[in-house]
C-alpha cells in the first residue's frame, strides 16, 4: 500500500500519503471495509501520525512518518496508568532531564499490542508532581531500548491485547521530544482528538461489514425466522447506521478544524454501547453454539464470543462511561455539577 501510494488517505504527499478530500477519504474507508483490508498495525498513522505532522520537527517527520506508513515500525500509545486512565492529567510517570537525555521512570497500563511495538508516543511527566497538565511532556519512547519491559495482560477471553509497560530508568534522547518541555498537554488533546476522529470512520465502517457478516450467518442459521429477532436485529441495524452518519459528521468537523468539543464524548459513549449491543445480540441470536471458544462445535472459531468478552471493557477504555456521561450533562446538557463527588 506505501509502494502504491494508498497507506495514508489524508496525510500530505511528501510523508507518503494521498492528501485526500473529506469526501475521497470517506469513500476510502468504505471500500477497505468492503474489501476487508486489514488495517496498519499499531496505533501509529492514525494517532501518533496527526500529531507529529501538526507539532514536530521536521526530523521528526522524515524519520518517524514514512516508517509508520511502511509498517516498519509499530507505534504503541503510553497515556494511561493504574492510577491515571480517564484522568490523564493525575499521571505520575516522571523524565528528568539529564543533559541531552531525560531518564524516564515509571509504567503505562492498557497499552494496546506494546508487546508487538517498536516505538511508543507517551505522556511523562516533566514538571513538579503537582503540575497537573502544566508539567506534561510528549515524548517518543523506543521499546527496545534499555530498561523497557512490556508485560502482556491477559483478559478474560484469553487474549492479551493490552499490556502494561515499565520504564525502570529509560533514556529517552530530548530530540525525541514532540513540542515543548512542559507543553505536552494539546499535543494530547490532538492525538485524542485524530484517535476519534480518525478511527470513527473506519470503525463505523469496520461494524457495517460485521453487521453483513452477522446477517449472513443468522440467515444460514434461520434465527432470524422468529419476527421479534428480527425486529431486535433492525433495531441494531438501525444504530449501526447512525453510527456511520455520525463518524462522516465527525470527520467532516475534523477537515474544517472545528473542534468537535463534548460532542467526542457523546461519539465515545454510543460507540462503547453499540459495541456491547451489537455483541450480546449476536451470542443471544446465535443461541448456546455461540458460548463454545473451540473445536469443531465452535461458530466461526468462537469469534463472536471472543467479541463479546472483549467488548466488556468498551465502556471503560479510552475514557469510561461514567466520565464521558459526567462530560455530557456538564457541557452538553448545562447540568451542575454534583458537589458531593467533589
Amino acid at each position: 500500500m506505501y509502494v502504491n501510494g494508498l497507506a495514508g488517505p489524508a496525510w500530505p504527499r511528501e510523508y507518503g500519503g494521498m492528501a485526500l478530500t473529506f469526501a475521497d477519504q470517506v469513500a476510502y474507508y468504505d471500500e477497505l471495509a468492503t474489501l476487508s483490508v486489514p488495517p496498519h498495525p499499531g496505533n501509529g498513522p492514525l494517532i501518533a501520525g496527526p500529531t507529529l505532522l501538526k507539532f514536530g520537527t521536521e526530523e521528526q517527520k522524515q524519520r518517524y512518518l514514512p516508517a509508520m506508513l511502511r509498517g516498519d515500525e509499530v507505534w504503541a500509545q503510553g497515556f494511561s496508568e493504574s492510577e491515571a486512565g480517564s484522568d490523564l492529567q493525575s499521571l505520575s510517570t516522571t523524565a528528568v532531564r539529564d543533559g541531552d537525555h531525560y531518564v524516564v521512570r515509571g509504567a503505562k497500563l492498557w497499552s494496546s499490542y506494546a508487546d508487538l511495538a517498536d516505538m511508543m508516543f507517551a505522556l511523562v511527566r516533566t514538571g513538579s508532581r503537582n503540575s497537573g497538565r502544566d508539567g506534561i511532556s510528549y515524548l517518543l519512547i523506543d521499546l527496545h531500548a534499555d530498561g523497557v519491559a512490556v508485560h502482556p495482560v491477559r483478559d478474560m477471553s484469553g487474549h492479551a491485547r493490552f499490556c502494561e509497560v515499565v520504564f525502570d530508568d529509560v533514556r529517552v534522547p530530548v530530540a525525541n521530544r514532540v513540542g515543548a518541555e512542559n507543553g505536552g498537554w494539546p499535543l494530547a488533546r490532538t492525538t485524542l482528538g485524530n484517535e476519534r476522529a480518525a478511527r470513527s470512520l473506519s470503525q463505523a465502517s469496520a461494524y457495517r461489514r460485521r453487521l453483513d457478516s452477522l446477517t449472513r450467518l443468522l440467515n444460514r442459521r434461520h434465527a432470524l425466522d422468529d419476527p421479534l429477532a428480527r425486529d431486535r436485529f433492525a433495531q441494531c441495524v438501525i444504530h449501526v447506521r447512525i453510527l456511520y452518519l455520525h463518524a462522516v459528521r465527525a470527520i467532516a468537523l475534523h477537515e474544517s478544524n472545528s473542534d468537535p468539543g463534548p460532542s467526542a464524548s457523546v461519539a465515545r459513549l454510543y460507540f462503547s454501547l453499540l459495541e456491547q449491543e451489537f455483541h450480546e445480540l449476536a451470542i443471544d441470536l446465535l443461541g448456546p453454539d455461540a458460548l463454545i471458544a473451540t473445536g469443531p462445535a465452535a461458530v466461526e472459531n468462537g469469534r463472536w464470543l471472543t467479541g463479546f468478552l472483549h467488548s466488556r471493557g468498551a465502556t471503560i477504555g479510552a475514557g469510561t462511561a461514567e466520565i464521558q456521561r459526567n462530560t455530557i450533562a456538564e457541557q452538553v446538557l448545562g447540568l451542575p455539577r454534583d458537589e458531593s463527588v467533589l
